[in-house]
């Protein structure tokens, strides 16, 4: 789990994880340098349960310096330092406001028997925590082909989870990543390891501060940073899949 100043939702997060996992599981959350009273939540938690493990990751000034999407750098490099800490054979990713419906791990788990990631479908739910609509329907959201997925980005880090084997190409995360759930979901896709969940198993929150746009809104990026990120991304993914170069 990646956090920063999440206070507002995250207790409901928390419950509804740790009481999916199994005694010899963990729940590893990396803190973005939290200003409100998520580090206190935590450590609430991490002192009634140990498996909680806490992680203080120190932000790259150089984001700072970014003009748009800042969020989603920030958030990408603050998942993998909880990825490069994860001890399990079965690693799920997870974002700090949303809600985990029952059965989830244990339905994802069977998935990763076969495959190297699992997504599953979600509700989208409100601030309120009422349902609003589904986010995907029956039919798989995404493509094998990379420059297909690069024109929707069908792809929610929240939904998925990965095996410990397939951190062996998702990681490093190049330097420049923007959006590391669609460098997850394209390389996976890529080795046709990547399985689709229809089941909504995942309730994924809207509100003002997320930081995934509305599900109904485009981007208010400008056209040229869209087009200039998705080139860095696929100059990225190719230099991993075809030059095999983690460096970059």
């Amino acid at each position: 789990m990646a956090t920063y100043n999440g206070e507002r939702f995250l207790r409901e997060q928390l419950d509804s994880i740790l009481i999916q996992l199994a005694p010899d599981d963990e729940l590893i959350v990396s803190d973005d340098g939290s200003t409100d009273s998520t580090l206190n939540i935590l450590d609430e938690y991490k002192q009634k349960d140990k498996r909680l493990v806490l992680l203080h990751h120190a932000k790259n000034p150089d984001i700072a310096k970014k003009k748009y999407s800042r969020n989603f750098y920030y958030a990408t490099q603050n998942f993998e330092n909880a990825l490069n800490h994860a001890k399990g054979d079965y690693i799920f990713l997870s974002d700090q406001d949303d809600v985990w419906l029952p059965g989830k791990v244990e339905k994802m788990c069977e998935a990763l028997e076969s495959y190297d990631c699992a997504m599953c479908n979600n509700q989208i739910i409100g601030k309120d925590g009422k349902p609003l609509s589904f986010f995907w329907g029956e039919k798989r959201p995404y493509s094998r082909h990379v420059l297909v997925n690069m024109k929707r980005t069908p792809f929610l880090g929240c939904c998925m989870a990965l095996t410990r084997e397939s951190l062996e190409y998702i990681l490093p995360f190049p330097k420049k990543l923007l959006c590391h759930d669609l460098w997850i979901g394209c390389l996976c896709a890529h080795r046709k390891s990547l399985f689709y969940i229809t089941e909504p198993l995942h309730q994924y929150r809207y509100h003002e501060n997320s930081v995934s746009p509305s599900v109904t809104a485009n981007s208010r990026n400008p056209f040229f940073f869209k087009i200039e990120y998705r080139i860095v991304f696929l100059y990225q993914f190719f230099q991993r899949v075809f030059l095999n170069k983690s460096n970059i």
